[in-house]
């Protein structure tokens, strides 16, 4: 299969360059998985797609302010994008300029309590950095740091919690789930009062959300691994809620690639945590994942690929394309789509 294949034409000014206030104002294309049918809706009806008794399953990662800029002895600016922690004090990191990143490099940030030293290089060009620091590590990089938009938002962002979910509880990602950047409290709340189940796991977004496919086949991708965790208590509520008849809808890819992790063969679920590459495009066949909610991926990209996966390849292009027509917003402060085997109306 080529990577080819998950190519389209997106004309630039469909790029969503600013979240749309209220959250849940952005649109919602609705693709029944079965028979490629498209209806229109906004996001703030998503209820009306869900019925009692399904559970939403959201990623609550929480992403850091994790692009900085540091002096080396030589007064030359480095500019870091925090990647992952892969040891005490130790981050993977984009670095740029990479010529000028050697290991043995000193780092200074401007404040006396944080130093870095670069350690060795690490995969794609990535550097291995080992920070020094006094106080509490997230701290500082609060006061340093800035979000790491993607390179195709141009703007600044004025309120640097819109690119957080706002059930975001844990430090650790390098790029926001998006797909979940459309829920407000109030619809939360509006879902769980019609009797929909919402449970949490964790994937802290790490390099592969940065990097692009470059091999010329789908198969010879190899897949980054990304931290992931999934506890006791919402493995056996995800379970009960799947035994009872409950649809499990994940909102975002980064939900779907750790359900189907976990899972095992007749789709029940295990609490696990640990370090996951699983690489989910057409042929695939899903163990526990019945529908969700995402964004508009980047032409060419895995997460098109597993959409594609669960969808079919000839639907999601059809929907992309209608999207395009009707001049929806796309990427990660764009407008979203809920990927449904649609129930009737008297089943709702």
């Amino acid at each position: 299969m080529r990577v080819s294949d998950f190519d389209y034409s997106l004309p630039e000014h469909l790029i969503a360059q600013d979240p749309l206030e209220p959250r849940d104002a952005s649109r919602l294309l609705i693709l029944d998985k079965r028979n490629g049918a498209i209806e229109h809706s906004v996001f703030k009806r998503i209820g009306e797609q869900l019925r009692r008794g399904d559970m939403l399953v959201l990623n609550d990662t929480k992403v850091l302010p994790a692009r900085i800029f540091a002096h080396k002895d030589s007064g030359a600016m480095i500019e870091l994008l925090l990647l992952k922690q892969t040891g005490l004090n130790i981050w993977q990191c984009l670095v740029r300029p990479g010529n000028k990143a050697k290991p043995g490099a000193r780092l200074l940030f401007g404040l006396p309590e944080l130093q870095a030293e670069i350690v060795d290089h690490a995969e794609e060009g990535t550097r291995l950095v080992e920070f020094s620091y006094q106080g509490n590590f997230f701290d500082l990089l609060d006061r340093l740091g800035t979000m790491p938009l993607p390179p195709y938002i141009k703007k600044p962002l004025a309120d640097q919690s819109r690119y957080q979910p706002v059930y975001a509880r844990e430090k650790g990602s390098a790029a926001a789930p998006t797909a979940g950047l459309h829920f407000t409290e109030r619809l939360l709340d509006e879902l769980e009062a019609q009797g929909v189940l919402i449970e949490k796991l964790l994937l802290h977004v790490g390099l592969g959300t940065f990097r692009p496919v470059k091999a010329d086949t789908v198969e010879q991708h190899l897949m980054h691994a990304e931290y992931y965790r999934l506890s006791v208590a919402s493995a056996a509520r995800i379970n009960a809620a799947k035994a009872a008849g409950g649809r499990l809808i994940a909102v975002g890819t980064t939900v779907v690639r750790t359900l189907e992790t976990v899972a095992d063969e007749d789709g029940s679920l295990s609490a696990a945590e640990g370090w996951t590459q699983k690489y989910i495009y057409p042929g695939y066949r899903f163990k526990c994942t019945d529908a969700m909610i995402t964004n508009f991926h980047l032409p060419k990209s895995t997460l098109l690929m597993l959409v594609a996966a669960l969808a079919g390849r000839d639907n999601v292009l059809r929907a992309y394309q209608t999207a395009i027509d009707e001049q929806y917003r796309f990427f990660s402060f764009g407008d979203a789509m809920f990927i449904t085997d649609r129930m009737p109306d008297t089943e709702r």
